[in-house]
């Protein structure tokens, strides 16, 4: 960031289904492909935008969170924004920020939801493109003791996706399933919520892949820990379908803390010895 250019902190909500993930690609559709063509446009200059965390193709945000640098801020509003941004994408707030404010490395937390549809009759068909249909009732109580042994900070290797000079210790702070009965349809959902400091590759549909099995009686409560305690993806955790997937909500420190954030977010951690 130059002292000629503003930072803009954006919130950003989208419908994942006909996108290639979030990540520009050539010859691609992708939510930072629309959103930077449409806000370079607008601005009269190239914009790079930096997320708060990378979804892959087919996941959902209601609370995506990006940061840019910009000459001119006057076009950039909410209202113009939208005007112009495709229907499957929306921004719902911008503010300015200060230049220590990165939308990756300041963020203190993010909070995914993974919704299944286990009644009998189906999912309500106005929204089956977001729920994994799975037929027949989980038993959440035994989701949830199995959730509560992969709560902190753990090796998450065999949830993970390796990525070369990468680290696969993340932090789970809440991990929970609910039970959900939709008011008009009646049909019934159930909807993992899980907040963590950061996500690896493909962890939170791994996470649900654990899960879901202990739900339907297929898996004992101890495979997910189990699992964990593998460090391996040879330990046969499943990555289920992204269409189920919504990143919620993306959580940052006071203005203050936002620089000293990102210096503990780029230190690539380890755990410490047992």
């Amino acid at each position: 960031m130059s002292d000629s250019t503003t930072r803009l902190r954006m919130q950003v909500a989208y419908d994942g289904t006909d996108f290639a993930g979030w990540a520009q690609q050539r010859d691609q559709r992708t939510v930072q492909g629309e959103l930077q063509r449409v806000l370079s446009h607008l601005a009269g200059e190239q914009i790079v935008l930096t997320c708060a965390g990378r979804t892959d193709a087919g996941v959902h945000a209601r609370g995506q969170v990006v940061h840019l640098d910009v000459r001119t801020v006057g076009q950039l509003g909410v209202e113009r924004i939208n005007r112009a941004l495709p229907g499957d994408i929306r921004v719902l707030e911008v503010d300015e920020v200060t230049g220590d404010f990165d939308a990756r490395f300041s963020a203190l937390w993010r909070r995914y939801s993974y919704t299944v549809s286990d009644d009998p009759r189906g999912p309500d068909p106005l929204r089956r493109r977001y729920v994994l249909d799975v037929g027949r009732e989980l038993d959440i109580e035994a989701m949830n003791a199995a959730a509560a042994a992969l709560v902190g900070e753990h090796d998450f290797t065999s949830y993970c996706k390796l990525k070369e000079h990468g680290t696969t210790i993340r932090e789970i702070l809440a991990l929970e399933w609910e039970r959900r009965i939709d008011e008009l349809s009646g049909t019934a959902t159930a909807v993992m919520h899980v907040t963590a400091d950061a996500f690896c590759h493909s962890m939170v549909r791994s996470l649900a892949g654990a899960l879901i099995p202990v739900g339907e009686h297929r898996k004992p409560v101890d495979f997910p820990r189990a699992a964990l305690d593998m460090k391996s993806r040879a330990a046969g955790v499943p990555v289920m379908p992204a269409h189920p997937l919504v990143l919620e909500e993306v959580g940052y420190p006071p203005q203050g803390q936002w620089a000293r954030r990102q210096q503990q977010t780029r230190t690539v951690r380890d755990l410490p010895p047992s």
